[in-house]
């Protein structure tokens, strides 16, 4: 027994002895322990803003304190925050944060940054940008404070307040350029010299709890602008502007809006698309839960005459209209100039457009409104439980040009054409069964876009035309 015994033993040694001079296994052994000895990165490194020298009285310039801020935060091997103080305002003038950082940096906003009132002082520079993020990974913008943009003198000098005056650039007030795994809460942006918030070739944003404010009739001053972006997710946010409370044009895709109030402004817009015959592509969006109060648009998707490219699997849902001027609105003839444009054959498609739950007033008698390409004609375009009257409480009417439109449920006003003898009555109904079911499939099968998955709201079926 003794012997066997040691015979066991010695052969557990021996695998033992084979199994650590694996190198596979030397080198797992080698990497956990290193991991292991690491230590904890510890919390953030909180940066106040005036260890830089900035004074915060709204009077003297602390752009170079922003700057040196920056350069520190952005540089440190384990995240650090920049503390903008409470009760204090700053004076910045146009600023460049670039990237990329060492770690993932945050700015943290509880007092007002402004910025100077005077148009002149952009002579020279970039008059497109204010605060400008570029290339930085992992950023975290929040915070209870207020960046102000000081817009006025910019919008009295726009040519759509002053018609004698010619068109010039105006700075966005935050831009984010190739940001990725990019998040904003909490802030309130206002009075922007044009734009609000800009996503441009970004992923991976959440944007949530913002607040965005300027008078109704400040020009081109867009709540949030997101191109050439994909997995944008907005919520919580509170719009009220003189142009679009949120507008996405071309090369985005997977983007989510939802609990958004909208008003006063140009509502939700899907482009401009095409001008000046460029090709443009927008798809997988949706939008849902959304408040419009008097504001000239719901949902609307424009696009040029002459362009190209598409628009599809858009989903609009769950909305209320208050006093809205065009609630519902596909416009392929849309033309932003002093002058007529030309009648054009080619035309970006717009397909597989959803529009449901949907109720409230209109404040213009065409609350549905489809004018679509002759030659491109719209596709697939399916309402549901739509009530829109005007807000006299008579009923409205609708307008359908070259739009391919399905009907479920009641919609009113209607805008489908209803059959005319009965075996085309027999396939009505059964064509509106069918996409009703279907639609619902397809509607309940939703997937994250935080995990990069497709959302598709609108069920892609080939519609038959009955003679």
């Amino acid at each position: 027994m003794k012997e066997k015994g040691e015979e066991e033993g010695s052969k557990r040694r021996r695998r033992i002895l084979k199994l650590t001079s694996c190198p596979l296994f030397l080198f797992l052994f080698l990497f956990l322990s290193l991991a292991a000895a690491q230590p904890s990165p510890g919390p953030p490194r909180v940066l106040p803003l005036h260890r830089f020298g900035a004074i915060g009285d709204a009077i003297h310039d602390d752009t170079q304190a922003f700057l040196r801020g920056w350069k520190e935060v952005c540089s440190s091997p384990i995240p650090a925050i920049l503390k903008v103080p409470s009760k204090k305002t700053f004076l910045v003038g146009q600023v460049d944060f670039s990237g990329p950082c060492a770690s993932n940096p945050t700015l943290l906003i509880l007092g007002t940054i402004a910025a100077p009132e005077d148009p002149g002082l952009w002579d020279g520079r970039d008059r497109q940008k204010w605060l400008y993020f570029n290339k930085v990974d992992g950023l975290i913008v929040r915070g209870s404070g207020t960046v102000d943009g000081k817009g006025e003198r910019w919008w009295a000098q726009s040519c759509k307040i002053d018609k004698t005056k010619p068109c010039t650039s105006a700075p966005t007030a935050i831009t984010f350029n190739k940001c990725r795994n990019l998040r904003i809460r909490n802030l309130l942006v206002m009075n922007s010299q044009k734009m609000h918030l800009a996503i441009k070739n970004c992923s991976g944003v959440k944007v949530s709890g913002l607040r965005v404010t300027a008078s109704s009739d400040s020009p081109n001053t867009d709540g949030i602008h997101i191109s050439s972006s994909v997995d944008v997710d907005v919520k919580r946010a509170d719009i009220r502007t003189g142009d679009d409370c949120v507008s996405i044009v071309s090369e985005t895709s997977m983007v989510n809006i939802r609990d958004v109030s909208c008003g006063p402004g140009h509502g939700i817009s899907i482009g401009s698309l095409g001008e000046g015959g460029s090709w443009s592509n927008v798809s997988s969006i949706r939008a849902s839960r959304v408040n419009f109060t008097n504001t000239t648009n719901g949902f609307r998707i424009k696009t040029w005459q002459g362009g190209t490219g598409f628009v599809r699997g858009i989903s609009f849902q769950n909305a209320i209209m208050r006093n809205v001027s065009n609630p519902i609105i596909i416009d392929q003839y849309y033309c932003d100039s002093s002058k007529p444009c030309p009648n054009e054959t080619s035309a970006v498609k717009i397909e597989h457009i959803t529009f449901k739950n949907i109720g409230g007033t209109s404040r213009r008698k065409i609350a549905i409104k489809f004018a679509c390409s002759d030659t491109v004609p719209c596709e697939k375009i399916l309402l549901k439980n739509i009530q829109l009257s005007l807000i006299s409480g008579v009923s409205a009417t609708s307008y359908n040009w070259k739009a391919h439109v399905s009907c479920s449920g009641p919609v009113d006003p209607p805008i489908c054409r209803m059959p005319s003898h009965g075996l085309e009555s027999i396939w009505f109904f059964l064509r509106e069964a069918l996409w009703s079911v279907l639609y619902w499939i397809v509607s309940n099968s939703e997937f994250s876009f935080g995990k990069l998955k497709l959302l598709l709201p609108i069920p892609y079926i080939v519609e038959i035309q009955i003679p």
